[in-house]
């Protein structure tokens, strides 16, 4: 009896939602796409829920979970920390002044990682056309650990026999991975894997959509030797990539 009340209940809220004002006003839907510039490959999936706002539903805004993946060939990435790239004063781990304006790079040929966002969206609703904008804010990523090109004029990092060695030579070739955290601070504060978006897509069906957008997506590597004089050990990559997608409404 108690389980019979209990479906009983489920099914009375899930119509009692089904026909309220909030649910009439929802919107969500499924974009299976892939951003791509040279050297640059993003395929993605995205869930999103959308609220339309006012009589009209002219205007939506909601939030989006984003699972992607990146590929790229022949990168260079810089250094990441603001502190570094706004060419702030300030000291490294050993006490060593830092330099003004000091950008360091570590050349890829090949990387790669996977990425779990979490975002926010906006869009502008005109018929059968959506005009939109979306941006990550936080998540995680994983990835297999590369060898890197480190190349910087001075910058140092400690053995393993505590002595100090420059990232020249046989130095300059380091292992990194990517790295996790993934965050948006604004700016050179951000951290980790960040996609930003605009699109158009236009309603082929009921059940099936065309979105073609663009990306600049940021992608960071971690290495596993610190800069002790720099006292960093993070670099970044920005890209901008046409985006191409197929859009699944679940409910509208």
């Amino acid at each position: 009896m108690k389980k019979l009340l209990v479906a009983l209940w489920v099914l009375v809220s899930i119509h009692s939602f089904a026909q309220s004002p909030v649910s009439t006003r929802l919107t969500s839907g499924v974009d299976l796409g892939m951003a791509y510039s040279t050297n640059n490959y993003h395929p993605s999936l995205s869930y999103y829920q959308l609220i339309n706002i006012g009589e009209k539903k002219l205007f939506a805004l909601g939030w989006t979970v984003r699972f992607g993946a990146f590929y790229g060939d022949n990168l260079n990435y810089y250094t990441a920390p603001a502190r570094l790239t706004r060419g702030k004063a300030g000291f490294g781990a050993l006490g060593a002044p830092l330099i003004t304006d000091q950008i360091d790079t570590v050349r890829y040929d090949y990387v790669s990682m996977t990425s779990l966002n979490f975002g926010i969206r906006a869009q502008l609703n005109l018929g059968p056309v959506e005009l939109g904008a979306s941006a990550d804010l936080l998540g995680l990523t994983l990835g297999k650990s590369r060898t890197g090109r480190y190349m910087s004029s001075n910058g140092q990092f400690m053995n393993t026999d505590t002595t100090s060695a420059y990232f020249q030579g046989p130095n300059m070739f380091q292992q990194s991975r990517p790295s996790h955290l993934n965050a948006r601070l604004l700016g050179d504060n951000d951290r980790g894997v960040l996609s930003t978006e605009v699109y158009a897509r236009i309603r082929v069906s009921q059940r099936i959509g065309v979105k073609l957008g663009y990306q600049w997506l940021t992608t960071e590597m971690t290495v596993s030797n610190r800069d002790i004089i720099a006292d960093n050990n993070r670099f970044r990559n920005r890209a901008g990539m046409t985006y191409l997608a197929i859009t699944f409404p679940v409910f509208q």
